[in-house]
């Protein structure tokens, strides 16, 4: 479980790893994804400032608190709210920035088919496949940041809980979405996408947190995301040529 897990991180660094042989297809990727960041930055940006006011207006009852209880409390759940923001804000990302630049990332995906060879999908998924589950990934991440910031109440362990929480249901939302292009590419529902991918969980994982980890860091969803669409065109490959699936294929 933990190989497998490495396994997955090991898929991003690969994507990566393309920046050095196919640097123009991976520059196109940086397009969509930079004109997405800087709309999600601003969202963020413009919470982070009505934050104090948001919180007065959710806590009315602690103005009647001894100092310093009602700074402590609001600042906890600014707080929870900010870290939840911050999940819908990596989810929002991926789903839009796909969206958006669908025809840049299929290049790169279809770089790396070919680059593996074998059987490699004629077609992409189409820009409005693209936005159906762009909105579908989007709502997924809402319904997640709501529990996240739901955790965060939990006392004592609520504060180390959420965000680990946050790392890893937003990991998982992300290598889902970004792994089932090129499966959907093959003509492979999202039943089947979902069947298909139950057997090699650690792995996804391993690739969701690394990709979401990578997406914390400043400007580094930008740079992130063409390695990321490599990376997840090599899990759904390593997938799709386990033995097992190349015996069902058969």
């Amino acid at each position: 479980m933990v190989g497998s897990f490495f396994s997955g991180v090991g898929m991003l660094l690969r994507g990566f790893a393309f920046w050095g042989r196919r640097p123009g297809v991976m520059l196109l990727g940086l397009i969509p994804a930079a004109v997405v960041f800087v709309l999600v930055l601003a969202a963020l940006v413009a919470l982070g400032i009505s934050l104090p006011g948001l919180t007065d207006w959710l806590t009315p009852f602690a103005d009647a608190w001894v100092d310093p209880w009602p700074a402590l409390f609001r600042g906890t759940i600014g707080a929870i709210i900010f870290g939840a923001a911050v999940v819908l804000a990596a989810v929002t990302f991926t789903a839009l920035t796909l969206a958006v630049g669908d025809p840049f990332y299929e290049r790169i995906w279809r770089a790396v088919e070919l680059e593996l060879g074998g059987e490699v999908p004629e077609r992409g998924v189409g820009f409005w496949r693209s936005v159906r589950d762009s909105l579908v990934l989007i709502a997924a991440g809402l319904v997640t940041a709501i529990g996240v910031a739901l955790t965060g109440f939990v006392p004592v362990v609520g504060a180390v809980l959420a965000p680990t929480l946050g790392v890893i249901l937003s990991g998982r939302l992300l290598a889902m979405e970004l792994s089932s292009r090129p499966l959907e590419a093959r003509g492979i529902d999202r039943a089947a996408r979902r069947a298909l991918l139950r057997g090699h969980r650690s792995r996804l994982l391993g690739f969701g947190v690394a990709t979401q980890l990578c997406f914390m860091i400043p400007f580094g969803a930008v740079i992130t995301m063409p390695a990321a669409v490599a990376g997840s065109t090599l899990l759904a490959r390593s997938v799709l040529d386990t033995p097992a699936q190349l015996t069902a294929r058969r």
